[in-house]
């Protein structure tokens, strides 16, 4: 493939940013919220298939009487399913409108005032005022700002808090029903846009947050015989939060992006990537455990190590477990992809692991994205 990479798209993050520059230094992902129809059966999911332990609880019986909320946690990846008690909440509106799906990328900073007062001086709309929150536990100031669609940043400043999430949840000790599989963090999160609005909110997170670009990808580098699509990855100052951006491209047919559109009714996040240091052991429990991944043809394993030189892992158990690799300057990555994980055709996740590689697999997108559109063929979507 012939990257379109800029000057400054494969930057360290030392290069992206310094402490004199960086207005809104973000110290990671605190959390990401989900809307979803049912969230007791949501958090059984994510525990059941993810292995991820329920940690905290706030509903009916903590004084929250028109939401209830699960927080499951694995490593540093914090979800908190939370689901609407009533029908006329603008929770079960939203839900109505995009399935079960991302509401809130919360992000960790020293000052959340600071950072909301920043978004909103840089052109941002607020969708919620800072706030402090407290117990017995402390306090947590809160404040959050719209990004695309009904997806809204929410900065969480914690410093001064030692419950298990926020003040209002009730910790919980233990979770008998979690097995873990190796997750440690967020690596990135990818949101899909409409047509020609990638752009708009590339410039919407340089300008308000202070990201810049860390690789571009057009249409020659990510397309099929079927469909294309372009892709901006944005980070932040000092590299820990990544974004990649989305939007559709002219193809003879549907591409997954415009199907993510179509069923979502609007832009949304459409994947979250997970890191772990042992992709085999990751997946071959996830799969264990229930989780479904895509499937690329046994010509791809063939060819890998001409393509991709001398890794570590055996080929054979790659294979078997339907891994992607991928190498650049730095180093090689290894992915996966599962297959959407609600009914509609929106959100699913990726498993990866970093070996050196700081790129986004480039080389596996025609593999990946021609397994997609036999999936949403399969659907009578493409």
């Amino acid at each position: 493939m012939s990257a379109t990479l800029h000057p400054q798209s494969l930057l360290h993050p030392s290069e992206t940013g310094t402490a004199a520059d960086d207005f809104m230094p973000l110290l990671g992902t605190d959390h990401v919220e989900f809307y979803v129809g049912n969230a007791k059966q949501a958090a059984h999911f994510y525990r059941t298939a993810f292995g991820m332990s329920l940690v905290a609880y706030c509903g009916p019986e903590t004084g929250d009487h028109d939401r209830v909320s699960y927080v499951v946690q694995q490593g540093k990846v914090r979800f908190v399913l939370t689901t609407a008690l009533r029908s006329q909440h603008t929770i079960a509106a939203q839900v109505h409108q995009h399935g079960d799906g991302v509401h809130a990328i919360a992000l960790l900073v020293e000052d959340a005032r600071h950072a909301w007062e920043q978004a909103i001086a840089r052109g941002a709309a607020s969708a919620a005022e800072p706030a402090t929150l407290r117990d017995e536990r402390g306090e947590v100031t809160v404040a959050s700002i719209h990004a695309y669609g009904d997806t809204v940043h929410t900065f969480v400043e914690r410093r001064n808090y030692g419950g298990a999430f926020l003040p209002g949840y009730r910790a919980i000790d233990h979770d008998p029903v979690a097995r873990p599989v190796g997750l440690l963090h967020i690596d990135h999160m990818v949101g899909n846009v409409g047509w020609h609005q990638m752009d708009k909110w590339v410039d919407f997170y340089e300008r308000v947050m202070g990201f810049r670009l860390y690789q571009h990808f057009d249409d020659k580098d990510i397309s099929t015989e079927y469909s294309a699509l372009m892709s901006k990855v944005m980070a932040n100052g000092n590299g820990y939060v990544k974004f990649p951006i989305n939007e559709p491209a002219e193809g003879r047919h549907k591409s997954q992006i415009e199907e993510f559109l179509e069923f979502y009714n609007g832009p949304g996040v459409q994947h979250i990537a997970l890191a772990t240091h042992d992709i085999l052991h990751t997946v071959s429990s996830l799969q264990q455990q229930g989780a479904e991944f895509l499937r690329v043809p046994h010509s791809y394993y063939t060819e890998l190590e001409h393509r991709v030189g001398h890794i570590d892992e055996p080929i054979r158990d790659l294979e078997e477990l339907g891994i992607l690799v991928d190498r650049d300057d730095e180093g090689y990555m290894l992915q996966i992809f599962t297959r959407p994980v609600e009914d509609r055709p929106t959100l699913f996740f990726e498993i990866i692991q970093r070996k050196g590689s700081r790129s986004f697999g480039k080389g596996n997108f025609r593999a990946l994205f021609e397994a997609i559109e036999r999936e949403q063929q399969a659907r009578g979507n493409l």
